[in-house]
């Protein structure tokens, strides 16, 4: 999964909101208020409308191959990832499942793990569909696009585990990776619902581990975000209007010696809307959003830095 984390930053440049305008015709624009996270949204309509007209060097005959070349892509950067990361002890020709649990105390991550199913999911599929959008498809196809890659791919990664050695398929894991692409659905389905909300993931290297934030599980804390700036009465309310509501969960010990001591933590806090901020300060509050802004607005709707939340703990 570290693989999606490289892939986010990467299309977080090149297929930010409005990174397609130069191979599809602009969407209608009913709504020029600045959206949660600095970017503008559209209203409904933006999904309705018709196929990209062809665009110089990028031909409406060859997007077929681009897509397939886009999903072939992402198909051989987690699988190569996962040969060498995942199942280097190989497989076996039997199929293997396992009852994992859900985020019960003597499960394998406290249930960590299952949320970071969700939460790649989600990423995965919001990220495929501004590159699908980037190659010249409409929005409505490129979310539906989007939507059944990044599933599919999280599921064949459940089903290869169901292969491997080292692992078994989870019935749990491949629940939980529907979720994801069911929040993520709508979140780009819905623009209201996605100036309002946001999931995140905030990470700390755990104690004696290296930074590996996809499996780091004791490190990671999952934020489901409340941005104020998404409140019509809010938008314009200084100071209000940088801050947010944030409900998180996190294990912490899972990954160290037996023994130790292992929690399972609710959160409930505030964070800071850091795309507002740097919106309204380093990118002067421009309309015309730069490339910079975009990406830098797009990445932080996924992950919240170190020291831009204060959170409440309270174990489970």
């Amino acid at each position: 999964m570290r693989a999606i984390l490289a892939v986010l930053v990467a299309l977080s440049v090149a297929g930010a909101p409005d990174a397609a305008a130069q191979v599809r015709p602009p969407r209608v624009q009913l709504d020029n208020t600045l959206g949660a996270a600095g970017q503008e949204h559209t209203q409904q309509p933006a999904l309705e409308s018709g196929p990209p007209l062809p665009a110089v060097g990028l031909l409406r005959e060859d997007l077929r191959f681009r897509n397939a070349a886009l999903i072939g892509a992402g198909v051989v950067l987690v699988g190569t990832y996962g040969l060498n990361k995942w199942w280097n002890d190989g497989f076996t020709g039997d199929f293997r499942t396992e009852n994992e649990g859900w985020f019960g105390q003597n499960t394998r991550s406290g249930g960590a793990d299952k949320l970071g199913h969700t939460y790649f999911t989600y990423a995965g599929i919001r990220l495929l569909t501004r590159g699908f959008e980037a190659i010249g498809n409409d929005p409505r196809q490129s979310l539906r696009l989007g939507m059944w890659s990044a599933l599919g791919v999280m599921t064949a990664i459940e089903v290869a585990d169901g292969y491997s050695r080292k692992y078994r398929f989870s019935a749990q894991d491949a629940i939980m990776n529907v979720a994801g692409a069911g929040l993520g659905y709508l979140l780009e389905r819905y623009p209201d619902v996605d100036r309002l909300v946001d999931l995140r993931l905030l990470y700390k290297p755990s104690p004696g581990s290296r930074f590996d934030p996809a499996g780091d599980y004791s490190g990671q804390t999952y934020l489901f975000v409340l941005k104020a700036n998404g409140v019509s009465a809010l938008q314009n309310h200084e100071p209000l209007r940088y801050f947010e509501l944030a409900l998180g969960y996190g294990s912490r010990g899972y990954e160290n010696p037996p023994g130790s001591e292992r929690s399972r933590n609710l959160y409930i806090g505030v964070s800071l809307n850091l795309a507002e901020v740097l919106g309204r300060t380093v990118f002067r509050g421009d309309r015309e959003r730069s490339t910079a802004q975009r990406g830098t607005d797009f990445f932080l709707e996924f992950i919240q830095l170190p020291g831009t939340a204060v959170l409440s703990r309270h174990p489970l």
